[in-house]
């Protein structure tokens, strides 16, 4: 494993889960409720920062590593679940929504996975609808978490229309994706 900038920040993400998901444990008299949406918004928002922010470095720095390749969605993953089931507990987002977008990231992750092992991991890269989708969500999920007015936009409404979006783009990327694989996954026999 290098130890290297890029996968620092990939470990530091990793490690901003437990304090992220902690915050909304803490008891009222501990933490306002507005306070811990703030500091979980600002904790996933710095998440969503070093994601960016460990891929430009380490093709800016040369420092691409295969374990990097590895650990990067991985994180990511981890991240917006835990998010993800945060909000449903919290009540402000659908279960059935988390379990989409959750569920096409575990069998995106196993298709890619496979792809590569057979080598065809090109075929099954990240495409733009999938960026979109991304954007889409993360901009729901701090919404959902900030859950508060912010001058004059609520916060819960449009995070959570923008999260219902996200989930239809998640379907539909996933369908691109299994489409893309299948002439592969016919060649392979499976």
């Amino acid at each position: 494993m290098p130890l290297n900038i890029p996968n620092l920040l990939t470990w530091l993400r990793i490690l901003l889960i437990p304090v992220f998901v902690s915050v909304f444990y803490l008891t009222d008299s501990t933490l306002s409720p507005h306070l811990k949406n703030l500091i979980a918004t600002g904790v996933f928002l710095l998440a969503a920062i070093t994601d960016w922010l460990d891929g430009y470095l380490a093709r800016k720095l040369n420092q691409s590593s295969a374990f990097g390749a590895f650990l990067d969605p991985v994180a990511d993953k981890l991240m917006v679940a835990a998010a993800l089931i945060l909000l449903v507990k919290l009540g402000r987002a659908d279960a059935i929504i988390a379990f989409i977008i959750i569920g096409r990231e575990i069998t995106i992750s196993a298709l890619r996975e496979w792809m590569a092992k057979v080598g065809e991991a090109k075929s099954v890269a990240v495409s733009f609808l999938g960026k979109v989708k991304t954007t889409f969500q993360m901009i729901a999920i701090i919404m959902l978490l900030l859950h508060d007015r912010l001058i004059g936009i609520d916060c819960q409404f449009l995070g959570g229309l923008l999260l219902y979006l996200a989930a239809l783009l998640t379907l539909w990327s996933m369908g691109y994706y299994l489409m893309l694989a299948t002439p592969r996954l016919k060649k392979h026999q499976i």
